[in-house]
């Protein structure tokens, strides 16, 4: 299985479509309480690195959610589309947004500590909390 693919996706109503020539062949899970209150549950998200061609930009709202990230959605239609990492210039695509491969597994979860108990996944992947995920985001 390689490790990236192209893949595209669109919005609901059409008015933003996304390739992604790099995508990563794995879903991340956030379940940070900022993930969930944005999208009514934990966030399933696609690294997409950077080179990433994005059509109706006129169509996307970007929120300054913190210091370091912006989510955007569909102006249109409310699509979520993506988490973009400001200081790495990378999108973290929304993954039912795109078009993935059937082998596309789940990869790690985050915020665990932050999950509430109302559900959970079957798949046993590697699972780190809020403060383990920041040291490895800023490399302590």
């Amino acid at each position: 299985m390689a490790d990236t693919e192209k893949v595209s996706g669109s919005c609901l109503c059409g008015a933003v479509s996304i390739e992604a020539p790099s995508a990563a062949k794995v879903v991340g899970v956030c379940h940070c309480s900022m993930c969930r209150t944005w999208g009514g549950g934990p966030y399933l998200a696609v690294d997409c690195q950077s080179d990433v061609v994005i059509d109706g930009k006129e169509n996307i709202t970007a929120y300054n959610s913190s210091q370091w990230a912006d989510r955007a959605f569909c102006s249109k239609c409310g699509t979520h589309l993506y988490y973009y990492l400001k200081p790495k210039d990378q999108y973290m695509m929304t993954a039912g947004f795109l078009n993935l491969s059937d082998d596309a597994v789940m990869a790690a979860q985050i915020f665990i500590d932050e999950k509430p108990n109302y559900y959970c996944f079957a798949e046993d992947t590697p699972k780190f909390t809020g403060e383990e995920f920041m040291k490895m985001m800023v490399g302590e």
